[in-house]
């Protein structure tokens, strides 16, 4: 007789020691799973400490493949790209590997607002769990902003979470829902991971509308032409809520002729004067657009909406205001990691010639073409910021009065001081990743603004 008292405890190995993989580790333990963390690089320390009182087991600085290949799942880091060697074992065992957001999603039944977009998924994440707080909901952020959810679904109970998705999250996310799902654009970006095919990006980002069902809900904008593509060839389950910047058959948000914003649900119908949004900028006003949208659908008062869309503050790092100096005004916009960005960021900025720009950082096969008409418009100097800003100098040369090329930020906050007159504005919206000079979109910003702050000295 074979002994059946004995059963089988689920090894579950999560790789990366950050937020998202310490939240799924400390699940996994809840759920009574056998735990082993591994991350090829070095835990922060709060994580590290965070896995000992824990008593989770982890490594660090490697990967131990007897270890780990054992596993009856994994759990993975969206930072770590399917084709890492440890990856490619994994994929040869057939051992299954989702993200934290999927493992999370097992063992919840809170309704999930999930957004993504190329651009403005922050601001669009946070005002939205700003209005549901605000109207006393119990809610929780998560994602790629707030804390792990593998984490808030161990140790709390949120009614509803709001979750920022990147296309690299949703890539390994097979059986969750949204409830409601937001796209707000489709640009390229991070196309070194997806082979340099924009279909490939383009499918993962649709990803969040995986097993909606006709009572989910599914906000798009109308007018991009990327998703407007991809809903051609593709069906949709869920109901469809687009958002225009102005008022356009079926679209369930706008800007009416006497500039009210307007938005119409089956549960909740508001309409309130463009001007009051706390938001700017045409990029904002689509923001403000999708997460209304996600508020009405989830039956929040409309007093409550339009208050919170009057009174949210914004983010650190997007169209931030630094300081005003000697008449000249700073704007951090650190977070503009890809050219679609820094167009929004230069949409908003008034014409007439008056912007110095900051560009440069780590390319990610940026194509410049796209700010080119902006940029005539709108700016009097480019200042390269990086270690390689060859194709910046040389895309933009003869483009724009004037060019420097520097390679430290304090070289150029000083460049663009000498070059700025009372009337303009110094944008930093590089329009690349951070990682040839800075440690982050973060790192960058902060000491921008402390930079910034030093010209007043």
């Amino acid at each position: 007789m074979t002994d059946n008292s004995i059963t089988h405890r689920k090894r579950l190995i999560v790789l990366g020691g950050g937020e998202s993989g310490v939240g799924a580790a400390i699940l996994g333990k809840e759920k009574g799973m056998d735990v082993f963390l591994s991350d090829y690089g070095n835990i922060p320390q709060r994580y590290a400490a965070q896995l000992e009182e824990e008593n989770i087991p982890f490594e660090q600085g490697q990967h131990s493949e007897h270890l780990i290949l054992n596993a009856d799942e994994v759990v993975k880091s969206p930072g770590i790209p399917p084709t890492a060697p440890i990856m490619v074992k994994i994929a040869e065992k057939g051992i299954p590997v989702i993200s934290e957001i999927e493992f999370a999603g097992r063992y919840t039944d809170a309704k999930m607002v999930c957004i993504t977009g190329s651009n403005g998924k922050t601001t669009t994440t946070l005002l939205t769990y700003h209005i549901l707080r605000e109207a006393g909901i119990n809610v929780g952020l998560a994602g790629n902003v707030g804390r792990s959810l593998a984490l808030q679904v161990a140790r709390e109970h949120h009614d509803v979470y709001v979750i920022e998705l990147s296309s690299f999250q949703l890539e390994n996310m097979y059986d969750f829902k949204a409830n409601i799902a937001v796209m707000l654009n489709i640009t390229p970006d991070h196309l070194d991971r997806y082979d340099y095919k924009m279909q490939n990006y383009i499918n993962a980002k649709f990803r969040i509308i995986r097993n909606q069902t006709p009572e989910d809900a599914f906000i798009f904008w109308q007018d991009d032409p990327v998703i407007e593509a991809q809903l051609r060839q593709i069906t949709i389950e869920a109901a469809k809520y687009p958002f225009s910047e102005h008022m356009e058959e079926e679209a369930a948000a706008y800007v009416d002729t006497l500039d009210n914003l307007i938005i119409n649900t089956p549960r909740t119908s508001l309409e309130m004067p463009r001007k009051d949004l706390s938001l700017h900028g045409l990029h904002n006003l689509y923001n403000s657009m999708a997460a209304g949208l996600s508020a009405c659908l989830l039956n929040i008062r409309k007093e409550d909406i339009r208050r919170a869309l009057e009174d949210f503050e914004g983010v650190e790092h997007r169209l931030e205001f630094v300081a005003d100096i000697d008449g000249v005004r700073y704007i951090n916009d650190s977070k503009a990691t890809n050219v679609n960005s820094c167009w929004y960021a230069l949409e908003s900025m008034s014409p007439g010639g008056n912007v110095i720009l900051i560009l440069g950082g780590k390319d990610k096969g940026n194509d410049y073409s796209e700010i080119e008409p902006l940029v005539r418009d709108k700016v009097k100097a480019i200042v390269a910021m990086g270690l390689h800003n060859e194709k910046i100098v040389e895309f933009f040369g003869g483009k724009v009065p004037v060019i420097r090329d520097t390679h430290s930020l304090q070289d150029a906050v000083d460049a663009c001081a000498a070059l700025a007159t009372a009337g303009d504005t110094v944008l930093l919206s590089p329009c690349c990743a951070s990682f040839d000079l800075f440690q982050s979109y973060e790192d960058r910003g902060r000491r921008f603004k402390n930079a910034v702050k030093d010209l007043k000295k």
